[in-house]
């Protein structure tokens, strides 16, 4: 075995009883013997804790006094982990076989490809799936009023996403990350930023990534199902702390990885959808202005961290802006990668 086949899996769960165990035995059943798995409990209540006990002797599970928050869980995760690659997985994410060792396969084929991400159809909280299958995600992508939108979220399944194509970023939710990229876009010791709490901070890890030059790649053997709670339409049946982080954090994304010619480019866009956060905050989502003092006392701290991402962006303007569009934007990787993997499926036969 080699160290560029081994992968940590990474898993936060924080009242997830509805689903952690059959998450679990998802990875389990993988048909993949380079794997760990670590679990990380935030303090659930919902008796989560007696689900994972019977997992103990299969994986490494670590129960926090409080809950922290899914960036710094993750973080506490993958530093426990000694692995080359690190599956970061929702436990809300049901594994379909082969999903490790086609991510990893895919990874392997390019050294800059520092995030790999497969293709997550969506499935019901009682772990149903719809009578038509339905795109979850294949990778994230940005506007320029910098909203950021899971590629081919609820389209039907079929077959058009079937080609290796490089994307932005990956859904957090199952993103396989490579060791070196971790290392190297960590700001003040941190992969996930903590001030992001929860939501969006695959987003920010997926921004500085490209900042940094590294490639993201969407892998299209690779598939699981994910039961999907923040979608752009169900936003006022999400718990009001939610919504606030929502907003907190988009504020967080541009203030550490905006551009100044990013910003140029798209500051209609931009300022036209900052009124209309701001005005819904301030109309009917009051719970959400908490968002607001967090930014400013802890701006002096935000503001290092993009002095310090700023000091090390690889690529140039041009770059950076042809991801932002709103329609979503994919670029294609070579033919190679497909004879790659059909090579690899006929050798598994």
């Amino acid at each position: 075995m080699s160290r560029s086949d081994f992968v940590s899996v990474t898993i936060i769960t924080y009242n997830s009883g509805r689903f952690i165990k059959r998450c679990l035995e998802s990875v389990l059943d993988q048909n993949y013997p380079f794997k760990e798995i670590i679990v990380i409990d935030n303090n659930s209540s919902d008796g989560t804790i007696d689900i994972l006990e019977p997992f103990e002797d299969r994986c490494r599970i670590v129960y926090n006094e409080e809950n922290i928050g899914f960036a710094a869980a993750q973080n506490q995760a993958i530093s426990l982990s000694n692995s080359e690659w690190v599956l970061t997985l929702n436990p809300d994410v049901l594994l379909l076989q082969g999903f490790l060792e086609a991510l990893v396969n895919a990874g392997n084929l390019d050294p800059r490809v520092g995030t790999v991400c497969g293709k997550l159809l969506t499935m019901t909280a009682t772990f149903d799936f719809p009578e038509e299958p339905l795109v979850d995600s294949t990778g994230i992508y940005f506007t320029p009023n910098l909203r950021h939108l899971d590629r081919g979220s609820l389209e039907v399944d079929n077959g058009h996403f079937r080609n290796y194509e490089y994307v932005f970023g990956a859904t957090a939710a199952a993103a396989l990350y490579r060791r070196e990229m971790i290392e190297d876009i960590a700001v003040q010791g941190e992969f996930f930023d903590s001030d992001f709490f929860v939501y969006r901070e695959d987003a920010d890890v997926a921004w500085r990534a490209q900042l940094y030059g590294w490639k993201c790649l969407y892998a299209p053997y690779a598939k699981g199902y994910h039961v999907r709670k923040a979608l752009p339409g169900n936003r006022r049946a999400l718990p009001a702390e939610i919504n606030m982080h929502s907003v907190k954090n988009r504020f967080l994304l541009r203030m550490k990885n905006m551009t100044g010619d990013l910003y140029r480019r798209n500051f209609f866009s931009i300022t036209v959808r900052d009124i209309v956060v701001v005005g819904c905050c301030l109309v009917w989502e009051h719970t959400s202005l908490q968002a607001f003092p967090f930014l400013f006392r802890n701006w002096k701290s935000v503001m290092a961290k993009r002095r310090e991402i700023m000091s090390r962006v690889r690529v140039d303007d041009e770059y950076i802006a042809s991801w932002f569009d709103f329609q979503p934007v994919s670029k294609p990787a070579p033919k190679r990668f497909a004879a790659s993997a059909t090579r690899s499926k006929a050798t598994r036969r």
